[in-house]
């Protein structure tokens, strides 16, 4: 055996131990959670306990970021540890998040990012319905998209806030990528229409106008309709994200 596969090896098993280790660890950490799922249940019978608690997950996240050794970045670790959280949280009691739908929009991307994906996320067809779904406790907690950076305010949703008495207890921040997308059956197909949200047509019109002037824009309730609606045409294209 040469000395570099001799060392690469060494570099497997090592990586084998370190996998469980970090096995043992998490599970230790869930069972540490279900018994805090426990004190709590029995410190207040028959009552509906909160085991979620936004402030404790932020400051829990801010310490990983602060406290990142490297050499991954802050943020994926910190990613890292709100996916072991969802899990955790799941085993007390899985969670449902309703968000505006349909399924692959920007805001479920927000809740998951937010959330994890433990959580029981529930499409709602508009802002005002999901607000209504937390509000008759149906869902735990509701996410919805309250500004665009291009765009400015959601007025729906701040109008929503003025009525109801849900209150904002976390903010996600989510980087919108977005792509010009055909069906691999029509790939060969002129595009003659493409399908998006009035805000992502607005977001992309200098490249639209620079790089398919011309073709007609068709606005939909969502990026994920559009990319439905562009995976069953041919000639037709979908901006929208990569859920």
């Amino acid at each position: 055996m040469t000395d570099e596969k001799a060392r690469l090896s060494e570099l497997r098993d090592e990586i084998d131990s370190l996998d469980q280790q970090i096995m043992k660890l998490i599970s230790a950490r869930a069972a540490c959670a279900q018994e805090v799922a426990h004190v709590k249940m029995a410190a207040n019978p028959g009552q509906d306990v909160f085991f979620y608690r936004p402030e404790r997950e932020a400051q829990v996240l801010r310490r990983i970021k602060e406290e990142n050794p490297g050499p991954l970045p802050a943020e994926e670790m910190a990613r890292l540890f709100r996916e072991i959280m969802s899990a955790c949280l799941a085993l007390e009691k899985p969670m449902h998040i309703a968000f505006l739908g349909p399924l692959g929009t920007f805001t479920q991307a927000a809740a998951l990012k937010h959330f994890g994906h433990s959580v029981i996320s529930v499409p709602m067809p508009a802002i005002d319905e999901v607000f209504r779904e937390v509000e008759s406790g149906s869902a735990h907690y509701g996410v919805v998209p309250v500004e665009n950076s291009t765009e400015g305010m959601v007025n729906h949703t701040l109008d929503m806030f003025m009525s109801s008495p849900l209150k904002i207890c976390g903010e996600v921040q989510l980087r919108i990528h977005h792509h010009l997308m055909v069906s691999p059956q029509f790939k060969d197909q002129e595009i003659t229409r493409i399908y998006s949200h009035q805000q992502s047509f607005a977001q992309c019109r200098q490249w639209l106008d620079s790089h398919r002037a011309g073709i007609e824009r068709i606005t939909v309730s969502s990026n994920a309709e559009a990319a439905r609606r562009a995976s069953e045409e041919p000639g037709a294209a979908a901006i929208a994200g990569d859920m």
